[in-house]
């Protein structure tokens, strides 16, 4: 049975992802698979990816903002998400150039090395006037969601807010209330 890649959405490009493998593979970096596909490791730290799409191949650096790019070969797949993530894309075999992707990966070694990273935007969590209501009813309520992690307070607020009608809204925030009140986050049940 073939081994599935979801980074290689078409299977097209299968001799050309084993090049780029085997010269990730002269240099430190450590293949691990994250989120289905390869990606190469520097001391626990993400350095490159690999993965073949519709339209192109090609390579990603997680910190390939700090990378030089003399060659302008790098592009920001994601301009509203992505703040460090640099892609290098290739459309055959013919332009993978050994040396000069050893160069680009010898630097964003160099740059993990020197602990180079943008740091995470901190999100504000703002609490919507419904719950709000039921704070101002409860403090037990607020004290109990005030215990829960800025990610799991996110969860619960998104789950309320993303209903269209004020009434399924209220159905949800009726839902929640014990969850909250029993300590048990929104998706509790999917985590290990």
């Amino acid at each position: 049975m073939e081994k599935e890649n979801k980074w290689n959405k078409t299977n097209q490009w299968e001799n050309e992802l084993e090049q780029l493998h085997a010269i990730i593979r002269k240099t430190p970096l450590i293949e691990t698979t994250k989120w289905g596909g390869p990606v190469y490791t520097y001391k626990n730290k993400n350095v490159v990816g690999i993965g073949g799409f519709k339209s192109y191949f090609g390579i990603w650096f997680y910190n390939g903002v700090f990378l030089k790019d003399e060659k302008k070969l790098l592009i920001n797949a994601n301009e509203e998400n992505t703040k460090s993530l640099r892609q290098m894309r290739f459309n055959s075999a013919n332009e993978i150039n050994e040396k000069l992707i050893l160069a680009y990966i010898k630097e964003a070694i160099v740059i993990e090395e020197k602990g180079l990273a943008i740091p995470k935007e901190k999100k504000e969590t703002i609490i919507p006037e419904i719950l709000q209501k039921e704070f101002d009813k409860n403090r037990e309520l607020l004290a109990k969601f005030n215990t829960f992690s800025p990610y799991k307070q996110r969860e619960f607020i998104e789950h309320i807010t993303s209903a269209k009608q004020e009434k399924t809204q209220m159905t949800r925030l009726d839902k929640v209330i014990p969850m909250i009140l029993e300590g048990r986050g929104l998706n509790d049940k999917y985590r290990a």
